[in-house]
């Protein structure tokens, strides 16, 4: 598949990604009691208020993009660090379920098996796990790392929220040496095993 084909036939699944991502973070900030998502118009499945059309062109073009974050203010949560545990994991376990939907599509659908719409629900399927596992690695401003931020001590916890003013240089310099690349590559593929043989029954 040349390039150029990879953009056409990814670009729905990823913007699909994104888009439940941040989605599932607006709405779950919102049931726990934070009006800012509504608020900001983020509590939406449309497309355009999601997707950072800069970080989306840069992930086809070095492999590393970004969605436009959904502010979350925890002062509103009853217990502000276990409710933004719930907002970070939302993401990830969302693009987890729809690699699930998709793979089950894949699998039960013979008219799927063959032709551009096979490629573009594979892709989809692929960029879901991708985007959850990167998410869950645990370097601010991921999503991992708000979820490890709950279970660490709170001297530590705030001490890792202030990490984040410069987590971006580290984040930056795994990502362009290739360092992640080996493990990420090795997760996304386990995963993607799995859960095609999962739905396989």
């Amino acid at each position: 598949m040349t390039e150029l084909q990879l953009l056409i036939y990814g670009l729905p699944g990823l913007v699909v990604a994104f888009t439940f991502h941040e989605y599932a973070h607006a709405l779950v900030a919102t049931w726990l009691g934070d009006p800012t998502p509504r608020r900001l118009g983020r509590l939406s499945l449309n497309p355009l208020v999601h997707i950072d059309w800069i970080g989306l062109l840069l992930l086809f073009l070095v492999r590393f993009g970004w969605a436009k974050p959904v502010p979350v203010n925890p002062g509103y949560f009853r217990h502000p660090r276990w409710g933004m545990l719930w907002v970070a994991l939302a993401g990830p376990a969302t693009n987890f379920v729809l690699a699930f939907l998709l793979a089950w599509l894949l699998v039960h659908l013979p008219w799927l098996q063959g032709g551009i719409l096979l490629y573009m629900v594979r892709l989809a399927m692929i960029y879901n796990i991708a985007l959850g596992a990167f998410n869950l690695i645990p370097i601010p401003p991921l999503d991992g790392s708000r979820i490890l931020a709950a279970f660490l001590p709170e001297p530590m916890a705030r001490a890792w929220d202030e990490f984040e003013r410069y987590s971006w240089v580290l984040l930056l310099l795994l990502l362009l040496t290739g360092a992640l690349r080996p493990f990420i590559g090795w997760v996304i593929g386990g995963l993607d095993s799995w859960i095609l043989r999962a739905v396989g029954g």
